[in-house]
């Protein structure tokens, strides 16, 4: 089946097209402030202003008419208000133009799934690592079952704060990674409390260090200490489940030394990491049109009336039927 699917929980207007599992194209822009943080109402108006370029790129992509389309998904949440109710009314008007089906998909769920069909992963225990969101996840009896999670603030958000402190640009995230190469270790607070973990006090002690200390000091130990919380939490939850696989997904798992911690903790626990390429792992179309084909095919269906945003949807309030 071919599907169209709408990402904009946040900064980024994304579209992807897939037949089945296989991914024809994956388009997307991002807003992009340079020194605070998103603002809902601009990001939303910036995805407004994007949609029908970013289709008509994904369109072009993928060879596809918009006539060939045969089922539309959007994200229904969570995200900012504004921002899901641009991809909601796109994929309605869309739907409805089209006479197509339609299906709201979980932004968690879906950036799972996309690596999880990717790779080829059957039961993977998961880490999911983006702005917004850090949890560990496994999948039990027809839900993903949150083992542990941020207390506070996404470990994105973590990052991205530090790097408006120090007047950084967009992509923090990617500017610290770099400046981190060239650091050295201070000591931060360290604060996981059995697999969850709270970032806030790290936050507060990295910008205070920015007056003292080397940028690149701080990077560095903001990296280090907030990963390795992770990778503590992670450990423990792996210990309990004994899973073989895990997933390393998200925006934040893009970050080459996160991966890099997590598989030498996996190597002594015979489990195997899996993460897949970056436009996968930061917010895209692909993912929702995906995991939408997964749901339809296992039985889901929407009526269009019933469409709509859910700001604070989790993830393990969803049922996986496939």
């Amino acid at each position: 089946m071919i599907c169209i699917g709408i990402e904009s929980s946040a900064h980024t207007i994304g579209i992807g097209i897939v037949d089945g599992r296989k991914v024809l194209a994956n388009e997307r822009s991002t807003y992009q402030p340079k020194y605070t943080g998103i603002h809902p109402r601009k990001a939303a108006d910036f995805l407004s202003k994007e949609f029908e370029p970013v289709v008509r790129r994904a369109l072009e992509a993928s060879g596809v008419s918009l006539r060939e389309i045969e089922l539309v998904a959007f994200t229904m949440g969570p995200g900012f208000g504004a921002c899901l109710k641009i991809g909601l009314v796109g994929a309605k008007t869309m739907a409805q133009e089209l006479n197509k089906p339609i299906i709201g998909v979980n932004h968690a769920l879906a950036h799972i799934e996309i690596v999880r069909s990717l790779c080829r992963c059957r039961n993977p225990l998961v880490v999911y690592v983006s702005g917004g969101n850090t949890q560990i996840i496994v999948l039990e009896d027809r839900n993903y079952r949150v083992m542990g999670e941020t207390l506070d603030i996404g470990l994105g958000n973590l990052i991205d704060s530090v790097g408006r402190s120090m007047r950084l640009k967009h992509a923090h995230g990617s500017v610290v990674e770099k400046m981190a190469r060239e650091g050295g270790y201070i000591p931060l607070p360290y604060s996981v409390k059995g697999m969850d973990l709270v970032f806030t006090g790290l936050l507060t002690e990295a910008q205070n260090s920015l007056k003292t200390h080397r940028k690149e000091d701080v990077c560095y130990s903001l990296q280090e200490t907030a990963f390795s919380m992770l990778v503590e939490a992670t450990e423990r939850a792996l210990a309990l489940t004994k899973s073989k696989e895990l997933i390393l997904c998200g925006g934040v798992a893009q970050n080459s030394r996160l991966q890099e911690m997590v598989r030498e903790m996996a190597k002594p626990h015979g489990c195997r990491l899996f993460v897949t390429e970056g436009q996968f792992n930061a917010d895209n179309g692909a993912m929702i049109a995906l995991t939408g084909n997964l749901m339809y095919e296992a039985g889901v269906r929407m009526k269009l009336g019933e469409c709509g945003v859910v700001q604070k949807m989790r993830v393990d309030e969803v049922e996986v039927m496939w």
